[in-house]
C-alpha cells in the first residue's frame, strides 16, 4: 500500500504487527477481484482470507466507507505480520460508536498463526486506539464458552464477563457477552 493511501496515515504498529484499516479498494477487491489484494496491500494474502467470516460483513463495510468515509478506522482493520509481510488476520468493529458510546470489537488470526499471542498484541492495540477516542465509553465482545483462546484475550484485556446471550449466527452455541469500560483502562 501506497504511503499516500488514506489507510497509511491511521496505521498501529506493535512489536510484531503492523494493523491498518482496511482501505474501500481492498474491500472492494476482496470481493469482486480476490486476486487484487494482495497487491493493493503490497503483502502476502494466503487464501485463508477468502473463507473468513469477515467476508460476509466486507460488502456492508464497503458500503460503510461509501456512505461515510470517516468511518475508515471504526471497521475492518487488518492484521500485517511484519516479518513476512503477510496478512494473518483481521479484528475491528461494526460502525462509529453508538449513541451510549457503546461499540462492538471482532477478530480472527487464521489457524497458521493461532497460539502464538498475535491475537492478544493485535487486539489490545486496537483497543487502545478505539479508547482514545472520547465518545467511546463501553466496548462489547461476544464469544463462544468454549473458544478458550478467545476468553484468554478477553480476560487478560481485563474485560468483564457479563452473561450468556443467543447470537443468531451461532444457533445452538452458548455466548458469553464481555465489555470494557472506559473507566478500567490503565492510562
Amino acid at each position: 500500500m501506497s504511503k499516500n493511501h488514506p489507510a497509511s496515515s491511521l496505521q498501529i504498529k506493535t512489536p510484531r504487527l503492523k494493523l491498518i484499516p482496511c482501505p474501500l479498494d481492498v474491500a472492494e477487491a476482496s470481493i469482486f477481484n480476490p486476486s487484487l489484494v494482495a497487491e493493493i496491500l503490497g503483502a502476502g494474502v494466503p487464501k485463508d482470507w477468502q473463507k473468513t467470516e469477515v467476508q460476509d460483513f466486507l460488502p456492508m463495510y464497503a458500503q460503510m466507507l461509501v456512505d461515510d468515509p470517516t468511518s475508515l478506522g471504526w471497521g475492518v482493520w487488518l492484521m500485517i505480520q511484519t516479518q513476512e509481510n503477510t496478512l494473518i488476520g483481521d479484528l475491528g468493529f461494526g460502525g462509529k460508536p453508538d449513541e451510549s458510546g457503546s461499540l462492538e470489537i471482532g477478530y480472527e488470526v487464521f489457524a497458521a498463526y493461532r497460539n502464538q499471542g498475535y491475537g492478544f498484541e493485535a487486539v489490545q492495540a486496537l483497543v487502545n486506539w478505539a479508547f482514545s477516542h472520547p465518545e467511546l465509553k463501553r466496548l462489547i465482545a461476544h464469544c463462544p464458552i468454549d473458544n478458550l483462546a478467545s476468553v484468554r484475550i478477553l480476560e487478560k484485556l481485563g474485560m468483564e464477563r457479563l452473561h450468556l446471550v443467543e447470537v443468531p449466527e451461532l444457533p445452538n452455541t452458548q455466548v458469553w457477552k464481555w465489555q470494557l469500560r472506559d473507566l478500567q483502562i490503565k492510562k
